[in-house]
This record gives structure tokens, C-alpha cells and sequence, in this order.
């Protein structure tokens, strides 16, 4: 199983970014998808995440700016980033709990794409 991060890059404050992720392999299901970023010098930290079920949580720093949605048949997890600002400076991680079977299954993470919101 692979997860596949992408749409990062440099925007001005105020912008905004989308990030998509992608897990592909051997899946049966995949349950919770999720977006982590760690910044220079801090540590990792939970950004959002949804359900299978559509149920979304957000870190209190980026509610009602940042967006998280899936595509389940595409096994696909979208962090639409609006009002960007200095401090959304980050490496962001997608993750997700991947079943490959009924009874096994992990949390995978992608590579870390960068995003940098800068004048």
C-alpha cells in the first residue's frame, strides 16, 4: 500500500493550496484519512482528519479556514487550504488506517509535501 501526497508549493498569505493524497495497493477498506504537518523546530501535529463516514475533525488553528473531504472509490483524501497564513508553513503528511484484509490492516503515511506561505 502507497500513499501518494501532492499540490504542494510557495503562496502569498491570504492564498490558498489544495493537497491530495491517494492510497493505492492491495485495499480492502480504508477507514479514517487524515492530514498532519510539522513545521520547522515543532513537532507533528494533526491537522484534520475524516471518517469513512464523512465525519470531520479539525485542529482549532486552521477550523474554518481548511477544508478535508474524500473520494472513496478513489481511496482519495483533499485538504482545500483558504486565508493561508505565515504560520501554515509546513511539511503536511497525509495518513490513512488501510485494511488489506477483513482482520489486517495499519496506518500508512505518504511522503511529506511542502507548503510554504510566504510574501
Amino acid at each position: 500500500v502507497q500513499l501518494q501526497a501532492s499540490g504542494g508549493g510557495l503562496v502569498q498569505p491570504g492564498g490558498s493550496l489544495r493537497l491530495s493524497c491517494a492510497a493505492s495497493g492491495s485495499i480492502f477498506s480504508v477507514n479514517t484519512m487524515a492530514w498532519h504537518r510539522q513545521a520547522p523546530g515543532k513537532q507533528r501535529e494533526l491537522v484534520a482528519s475524516i471518517t469513512s463516514g464523512g465525519s470531520t475533525n479539525y485542529a482549532d488553528s486552521v477550523k474554518g479556514r481548511f477544508t478535508i473531504s474524500r473520494d472513496n472509490a478513489k481511496n482519495t483524501v483533499i485538504l482545500q487550504m483558504n486565508s493561508l497564513e505565515p504560520e501554515d508553513t509546513a511539511v503536511y503528511y497525509c495518513n490513512a488506517n488501510v485494511m488489506i484484509s477483513l482482520w489486517d490492516g495499519k496506518v500508512y503515511w505518504g511522503q511529506g509535501t511542502l507548503v510554504t506561505v510566504s510574501s
